[in-house]
């Protein structure tokens, strides 16, 4: 059987930000809370450097899981945001599948929290409705590594192609002459993928660690964020009161 080599293609493709919430970041244990944080934000950028259509969407979000980041909103103002009242699987919220279809586009470039739930069955249900599906595997989060791989495995064996974000980047790019090429990938990649979080055995951080980009508690940040949202507008998680 002959391979054929399916490219992204900047012009017939739309980017998911599925369940990055605040609430959801908390069970990522699968790469550090630093890492995470960046990889999240770096992936709704993606749609931001290429122009992509982006579309957010959150689930049950005044509840524990939480809102999405206020960062991920500022990037994308005007782009639909679909609140899931109840939907586990994106796929089944009609208003969801309607923005998607709405595109035009063929190919999706989708990331979520967590990996096996909320990437992994909205993957599973676009490859079913047709559409060739790329996992940003690292903007995608879960308990632990072999939950993680688990679910890529299940992605990868539905036809989902999962690859990293370096991957995305440089196949939406294809040529570092294009636009965008290497001017504008150049500082991306500075500002979210290549951000150095090692001492490098001295003890001391390095430059690149003070990139604007990187918080160093970020689970806590986001912790004290859901709280606030829980405060203002949230709802009974329905577990029972400590005794």
């Amino acid at each position: 059987m002959s391979f054929k080599y399916e490219r992204l293609d900047k012009d017939n493709v739309v980017l998911l930000v599925v369940d990055h919430q605040e609430g959801l970041f908390q069970l990522a244990g699968d790469q550090s809370p630093v890492q995470m944080k960046n990889n999240i934000l770096a992936h709704a950028a993606l749609g931001k450097i290429f122009g992509l259509p982006t579309i957010l969407t959150t689930s049950a979000e005044t509840g524990p899981n939480g809102p999405l980041p206020a960062e991920i909103i500022a990037m994308h103002p005007t782009a639909p945001f679909i609140k899931r009242n109840g939907e586990v699987n994106a796929w089944d919220n009609a208003d969801f599948r309607a923005a998607v279809e709405a595109t035009g586009k063929k190919q999706v470039i989708m990331a979520g929290i967590t990996t096996d739930v909320c990437t992994a069955f909205l993957a599973l249900s676009l490859v079913e409705a047709g559409y060739t599906v790329f996992a940003n595997s690292d903007a995608s989060g879960t308990f632990d590594t072999k939950t993680a791989s688990e679910a890529n495995d299940r992605m990868r064996a539905a036809g989902v192609q999962v690859l990293s974000m370096f991957a995305v980047a440089c196949e939406l790019m294809r040529d570092w002459r294009n636009t965008p090429g290497a001017t504008e990938m150049m500082p991306f990649f500075d500002t979210w993928v290549f951000v150095d979080l090692s001492l490098r055995g001295t003890g001391k951080l390095t430059d690149l660690c003070w990139t604007p980009s990187v918080r160093y508690l970020p689970q806590y940040g986001f912790l004290a964020r859901a709280h606030d949202a829980a405060i203002a507008n949230g709802t009974p998680s329905g577990l029972p009161a400590p005794q």
